[in-house]
């Protein structure tokens, strides 16, 4: 199996979105709100991510990647006459930042998919080899 932590789907999805929140704050300290730099950062999460969350929550990854982008992009924005300027800098921030978003989400979606490929494979081959034990869903 690959080595690492095994995250359920939702702490994966909290895992993913506080790393995003503190990139965020690392980015804006070190190279100024930089949303390329941001967008890199995000891609090492996006896999990290797809490869920590277990077997059984492999599809809740890609949903919470995106979701994670989002939260991260709080700090960078330009906040300056309150939640709605907050609000604004963040849509606008998605819009300009959308292939680093769609990017993201893709590596991680072919991550799963894999993984969700190889856990199909070995579960039918453990079944062909052992008639008598009947998969599970939660038999790993």
């Amino acid at each position: 199996g690959l080595p690492g932590p095994r995250l359920t789907g939702l702490g994966g999805g909290l895992f993913c979105a506080l790393a995003m929140y503190l990139l965020g704050w690392l980015d804006l300290l070190l190279f100024d709100a930089s949303l390329t730099g941001y967008g890199v950062l995000f891609l090492p999460v996006c896999v990290l991510t797809a490869l920590w969350v277990r077997g059984g929550d492999l599809l809740t990854a890609p949903v919470v990647v995106p979701i994670a982008f989002g939260v991260g992009l709080f700090p960078l924005t330009d906040g300056g006459a309150g939640l709605l300027a907050r609000l604004m800098g963040l849509f606008t921030g998605l819009a300009t930042q959308a292939a680093w978003l769609y990017g993201g989400t893709l590596i991680a979606g072919v991550i799963v998919l894999v993984r969700r490929v190889r856990w199909v494979r070995e579960r039918r081959r453990r079944a062909a080899t052992d008639p008598g034990a009947t998969p599970g869903r939660n038999s790993r």
